[in-house]
Parts: structure tokens; sequence; C-alpha cells
């Protein structure tokens, strides 16, 4: 048993931890149970196209037509398989990334303050919380210092509600405002979120727009395609075919023309795709996050953190003598220089880096095994100051210790600033005030000193203070004298530049949008070629044009987002704070910052790990990939299904009673909507996929010409493969076969002729490959192997007539591949011509 039963200031020790995780288990609730096979397959069963299979195989074997019975078995049984996997790998997927995208807390453990899963944490863990943290646990509270929650996931009221110290916080809940310290009292599905959370553990996540966009097209084509294979059961019972044959054709046309397999392939493309993007450091929280980044026309982007390293450090500071101290120092190392030297104790330089240290909620955590630089514990802009206080000759445990805080106002995002009051050694109080310099400067402050510094490009905070011999109400302090200033500067992330110029070249615009000095705004703006020498800083929601917006409130940045989306702009919102939490949700889609609060995280569709906006380029040109790979996998199918139509309908006006037997047609669908089609869901991405605009979000799935691309593959494969059935008929050779070897080849080779075109060194998708190198031997043993023959009910064909079937085949795949080439060098030729005539218009 652990030899303490009640929590201390000190935390548990990492011993006391792991025994009592080991007993109660990890506060998570139960994951539900894994989907069982049964269940799977008896979901791909249970597809209506599926379903239209089931149904022919019953009639054929009534019928006692084993050949074509034993062949819609077999299409069932790979489709099913293959449904099966692919479900299979797409919940492996999911389940990664929500490994990756699992919440954190700040525990005190062996007297230390640590990051920990929130997974891991166990009852009396003592846990803080700022304002913006998710409640991880039920906590019993024994600090509160003007805390109020969101409880709205508990209880559906949205007000906040205050609690003070010996009430209850439940998880799940959010701390809004101020700070908060609790002892872990139920976890996991104990506690009060776990309760409710396990009640609906079994609910199965919605479909994505993109899904039930194509959902809406499958319905489409399925009707089209039963309506064309009544007129083929029609006219193939006037033409004195058996009704029941005709009845198992027109079901097999139905089944073959619909790509059945198309909702299974894009679910485990966005599943893969999401995959993929983990790996880059950016985590998708939703599928369809994925499918949005395609479209994102503008990317409104916070500064700290995002575009810049998040590792803040204090380089100037600026006393009321009117001297200017320099300050170095790696990252948070509580080491560094000042010049000119620190003077001894009670100089205006310590008094100033002592009033940063107290008016203060952070920590430095030293390195330790696996991280070898120093951390910050709370906000980082505060952290800096901890580090510079240390960097004046200041012991942070010392000082806060002979100046203990009795009272606080936190730091509030309308007055911009924090108030602290701490009992003093020798007696009396201190009140220290810390926050944006107009709202902490008097008239007579060196307001003019905080523009020069802002100007720098540096965050500017002004530090003022009272020593009265009464406690006073920080909500209310008595008068302030300023200590000073401190610039703060977090360098941009090497490479900032480049990305906003990635950004650009692929047609989306990147927005700066900050609670910065308008100065500091447009030195970041200048540093990142978004903003020019004559351009000018926003400060609102009205000039939507504006590249870049300073002193915005976070009530603005949802008007701004709302006048970019009233203009026709997909926008993309980055934040890593509670107040972006609405501007997050209000957008197309919201990025979080995984080191921000978990309120962001929680209500953004996308995380960055590594807080680095470039990822997010990385993960719109993955985006586009995936939307490429889909509408790919589209025009491959849907050819082929035009294609089966019209050989079925133009078959019986030149002289083809029935063009192909119905098993015929279900041995081509299943080889050429199985694994090649799956295979097309892993093509790399076109080369310049980053470099061009943004697709319109209104844009159909078949838009942009890919309709039209569809219907004339169709016509082209279904015009010869009857071009070759008429040949053989003239030759009197088993024209049936020839159609038959014909239709399956040259599908399989639009497969390889719609395949990506990547950028030079770019690895080849060799499953494409070697997926139709297999479906196209298994074709040609149709006609080949005796039992394959007699199941499928084709005839012999010689070596010669293989070759011609191959001649013929090949055909629609070159026209295909021809006709991509001349309009990418007609393309790029409007495009030259178009780039020219701006620089004539330009030039004069």
């Amino acid at each position: 048993m652990d030899t303490a039963t009640a929590p201390t200031a000190l935390g548990l020790t990492s011993d006391q931890a792991a025994r009592r995780l080991a007993a109660d288990g990890p506060n998570a609730v139960d994951p539900p149970r894994p989907r069982r096979l049964v269940g799977r397959v008896g979901r791909q069963l249970g597809d209506p196209l599926v379903l239209l299979l089931i149904a022919a195989a019953v009639i054929t074997a009534l019928l006692g037509d084993v050949p074509d019975t034993a062949v819609i078995v077999l299409v069932v049984l790979v489709n099913t398989v293959i449904g099966v996997v692919q479900e299979v790998r797409a919940d492996a997927a999911i389940a990664a990334l929500d490994r990756l995208a699992a919440p954190s807390a700040r525990a005190v453990r062996d007297g230390h303050d640590r990051i920990v899963a929130a997974a891991d944490l166990v009852r009396d863990d003592l846990v803080r919380l700022e304002a913006g943290d998710i409640v991880p646990a039920d906590l019993a509270l024994v600090e509160a210092h003007r805390a109020t929650f969101d409880e709205s996931s508990l209880t559906g009221e949205s007000a906040p509600v205050s609690r003070t110290a010996g009430e209850e916080a439940g998880s799940g809940t959010v701390l809004t405002t101020g700070r908060a310290t609790g002892v872990v009292v139920r976890t996991g599905a104990r506690s009060s979120l776990g309760r409710i959370a396990a009640l609906v553990a079994h609910t199965g996540p919605g479909a994505t727009p993109l899904q039930r966009r194509l959902a809406a097209l499958g319905r489409a084509l399925g009707l089209a395609a039963v309506a064309i294979s009544a007129v083929v059961f029609a006219a193939g019972v006037l033409a004195g075919q058996p009704v029941a044959r005709m009845a198992i054709t027109a079901v097999s046309l139905v089944v073959a023309a619909v790509p059945e397999s198309l909702p299974a392939v894009v679910t485990l493309a966005l599943a893969l795709g999401s995959r993929r993007m983990a790996r880059t450091r950016a985590i998708p929280r939703r599928l369809h996050a994925v499918e949005t980044l395609g479209s994102v026309t503008v990317i409104a982007s916070d500064k700290t953190g995002t575009l810049t390293e998040n590792r803040m450090s204090v380089q100037r500071a600026l006393t009321t003598d009117g001297t200017a101290f320099a300050v170095t120092g790696e990252g948070y190392a509580p080491t560094g220089t000042v010049t000119p030297e620190v003077a001894s104790a009670g100089s205006p330089l310590r008094e100033l880096a002592l009033g940063g240290l107290l008016c203060n909620d952070a920590e430095l955590i030293a390195p330790a095994a696996g991280r070898p630089e120093w951390a910050a514990a709370g906000d980082p802009m505060e952290a800096a100051l901890v580090a510079f206080a240390a960097r004046c000759g200041l012991d942070a445990a010392i000082e806060r210790g002979r100046y203990p805080r009795v009272a606080e106002q936190p730091f509030d995002q309308d007055r911009r600033r924090m108030v602290t009051v701490h009992r003093r050694p020798e007696g009396g109080y201190l009140t220290v005030c810390k926050g944006a310099p107009e709202s902490v400067l008097t008239a007579d402050g060196p307001d003019q000193a905080a523009g020069e510094l802002a100007a720098g490009g540096l965050r500017v905070l002004a530090v003022a203070t009272a020593v009265t011999p009464e406690r006073p109400d920080p909500a209310d302090p008595p008068p302030l004298r300023v200590a000073g200033l401190v610039g703060i500067g977090d360098p941009l992330r090497t490479g900032a530049a480049d990305t906003a110029a990635a950004f650009a070249r692929s047609g989306v615009r990147l927005v700066l949008i900050t609670g910065d000095h308008p100065a500091t705004a447009a030195a970041i703006g200048r540093q990142l070629g978004i903003l020019g020498d004559g351009d000018e800083v926003a400060s609102g929601p009205s000039e939507v044009g504006a590249r870049v917006y300073a002193r915005v409130q976070p009530e603005e940045k949802l008007d701004i987002i709302a006048a970019l989306q009233e203009r026709g702009d997909v926008v993309a919102m980055t934040g890593d704070g509670v107040n972006d939490a609405p501007a997050l949700r209000r957008a197309d889609i919201g990025v979080a910052m995984g080191g921000g609060t978990e309120v962001a995280r929680q209500a953004a569709e996308l995380v960055l790990v590594d807080d680095n906006l470039g990822t997010v380029a990385s993960a719109i040109g993955e985006g586009r990939r995936i939307y490429d790979n889909i509408r790919r996998f589209l025009r491959y199918a849907l050819s082929g299904g035009i294609a089966e139509l019209l050989v079925m309908l133009a078959g019986p006006l030149l002289g083809m009673p029935l063009a192909l037997l119905p098993g015929q047609l279900l041995w081509i669908n299943l080889l050429t909507h199985g694994i090649p089609g799956v295979a097309l869901g892993a093509e790399p991405a076109d080369a310049g996929v980053s470099d061009r605009p943004p697709r319109s979000p209104q844009q159909s799935v078949l838009g942009d010409g890919l309709l039209a691309g569809v219907i004339l593959g169709g016509l082209c494969l279904g015009s010869v493969t009857l071009a070759a059935g008429v040949l053989a008929m003239l030759f009197d050779r088993p024209w049936q076969s020839v159609m038959f070897v014909v239709l399956g080849l040259a599908q399989l080779g639009v497969a390889l002729a719609v395949r990506a075109r990547p950028a030079a060194g770019t690895p080849r998708n060799r499953w494409l490959l070697i997926s139709v190198m297999v479906c196209a031997v298994l074709q040609v043993g149709g006609v080949l192997a005796p039992p394959l023959r007699a199941l499928l009910g084709t005839e012999a064909l010689t070596w010669r007539e293989l070759v011609a079937c191959a001649v013929f085949a090949a055909i629609p795949a070159l026209l295909l591949r021809a006709t991509a080439r001349w309009v990418g060098l007609w393309s790029r030729l409007i495009g030259r011509k178009a780039s020219g005539a701006a620089t004539s218009v330009r030039g004069e």
C-alpha cells in the first residue's frame, strides 16, 4: 500500500502513481469492443448492390446454372474480403490517430510540475489548471483563484460557473478564467464525463461530406444503371433470349456498371491519408479535415508558436532610470548575460525582474531523459520572465517564498493585464501589475519607448508596482509606479518565410491575426514577406483584404473569419488558447497547436504536434493528393461501367443478341473494381499539386471536366470493344470471347493511363502495376484455362488472336494518355500567354 493516503503540496511520487495506475487502471473510458468479424461481414453483405448479387446467385442456382452461380459467389466473396480488409485498416489508422492526439495534464509528481498523459492520472494526483485547460478527471479543488468553469459538456448550460476551494470540478469541463489546483478524486469511467461517455461509447461517427456526396452519386448511378439494364433485359427477351438468362444479365450489369467498392475505397484513402499526415506531425481529429484542406483559400494564423519558435525570451529591458539592457540566453535556460552588468540587489533592473517573476504562474522544467533542453510549464511568455529573472541573479523558488502571494486578479483579455498581491518580508504588501503597456502605463509612462521596442518586432510588457501597509484589493489596485518595460522576442521559425511563399504559390493567402502591438505585427509581417512597405496593418474585420491584423480581441477573430467566409473564402484558422476555440470552430477547418490548450485542440479538426505552420503546407498537398486519387478511381471505375452498358446496349444492334454473358460481366467487374481500384488510392501526388489553385468547395466531385472525361473514356472503351467483336464476327471467330478479353484488358489499361504523374525522383506506386499485371493474367486465363472457360462460358483464342486483342485493348489507354499530354501542353501554353499579358499590363 502507499505510505501516503492524502496528497501534499509535493504531489504523489512516481512510484505511488505507478502503483495506483496498475491498481485502478488508466484514466480513460473503456474503448468500445472491437467489431467482430461476423458483424463486419454482415455489413458488407448488407450493401444493396451486393444483395442484388446474392439474389442473382439464388436465381441462377434455382435454374441450375452452376457456372454463373459459381462466378457470382466468387465475386461476392472477393468483394467482401476486400471490404473487410479495408475496414480493418481504416479502423487501425483512426485508432492510431486517437493515440497520437491523446490529451495531457499538468500534475505535480515528486515535488515538481510534470506534463503527463491524462490517461496516466490517478487518485490523489495534484493537478494544476490554467485558463483554457480541460479538467482531466474529477477534482476536489484545493485552490481556486477567480476560477470559472464551462460545464456545458456535463449540464448543457452555457453560462460559466464559479467554483471555489472545497468544491468539485467535473472531468470534461473547461476552466475559462482564473487558475485552480485540485486533487483527483475519480478517474476513468467513474468520473463525471466517463459515466456519460460510457453511454455513447458505441456510437459510430457520421459520414463525411465527401462520403455523402459520393453516396448520392452512387444512388444516381444505380438508378441510371437499373433503368438501362431494364432496357437491355427487354431487348434481349424480344430478341429471343431466355427470360431467366436476361434477368441474370440485367442484375449482373447493374452491379458491374456501378463501383460498389467506392465507399470503402474512399474511407480507406482518407484514413491512410490521415496516417500519412500524422507522420508529418499533422493529426486530423476528423477524417473530413483531409477533404477540406484541399479547398482552403485563406489561412488565418496566430503569430506566437505558429510562425515563431514559441521559445520566447526577454531580449531587451528598459528601467525607469532610462537604462536600456540587452539580454541574451538560449531558450528557457536560466543562464545568460545581461549588458550592462546587473548591479546589486535593489537596483531598478532587479526590481523589474522581481515584479515579472512574482506576477507570474509559469515554471521552468529542468532537462530530463529524452528532453535535453529547459522547458516551460505554463504560458511561454511568463516562462520567459522567469528565465529573465534568473539571468538577473534571482532564484525563482527563493523569491516566491520570500514574497508569498496572498491575492490576485488573473489575466483578463479585456483589461489585458494581471495583478497580484504579495506579503513583503519586511512587512506590508507588494502589488504587482503586468500587462500590455497601454493597460499598465499612465499618461506619463514610457509609451514612446514601448512603441520603439514593438517596432523592432518585440512583444512589449510593462510592469508596475506599489507598496502599501494594508492588503489591497487586486481588482482595484492602489496607484502604481512603473518599474519598466521588457521586450520579449520569439524568433521566426526557420523556413517561416518559405512557408508563406509556398502558400502563395498554392493559391492560399496567409493572413496574420495577433493581439500584438501594430508595430510588432508589422515587423513580423514584413519578415514573412506578406506585408509590403506601403501596406497598412488592420485593426478590425471591416478591412477584409488586409494581410496583417493587430490588437485583435477574441470576438473580433470570429468577425474576421465570418467576413472572409462571406466573401467566398474557405478559411483555415490556427490557434492555441481558450479564446481561440470559438474561431477554430467557426472556421472551415480549425488548426490547433499541439502545445496549446486542450480546449483549442478539442475544438479543432487538425492538430499540429510540432506547432509548425509549415506542416499545414505539406498537409494541404496531402489533402489534394487524396482527393485526386478519389477522382482518379472514379474516372477509372465509371468509364468501365459506361463501357459495359454501351456494349450490352449496342451489341444487339450489331447482330450480337447477348454481347457478354452474366458470368463474364461479373468476372471483369471482379478483376477491375477490386485490387487495382484500391491500388489507385495509393498513387503519389502529381507534380506541382501544391502549386495549383485550390478547388472550389461547391464543385461536384465529377466537376472540372471529370464527368466529360468519364463519358468519353466509357465511349472509347465501349467502341473499341464493339469494333473488336464486329471484326471477329467478320472472320467467323469467337467474337464474344474476343470482346470479353478486350473489355477487361482495356479497363486495366485505363488504370495505368490515369495514374499520377509525380515529380522526378518520386517513388512510383508499384502495387498498381503489380495488381494490373496479375489481373491481366487472370483475364487472359479466362479464355486459356479450361476450368475458367467452363466457368465463364468462353472459347479458346489463339496467341495471335490474343495479341490482336491486346492491341485493341491498348487503344483507349494510349488515346487517354495522349489527350492528357495535349491538354497539359495547351494549359501551359495558355498559362504562359496569360502570364505574358499580365506582365505587359503591369509594364504599362
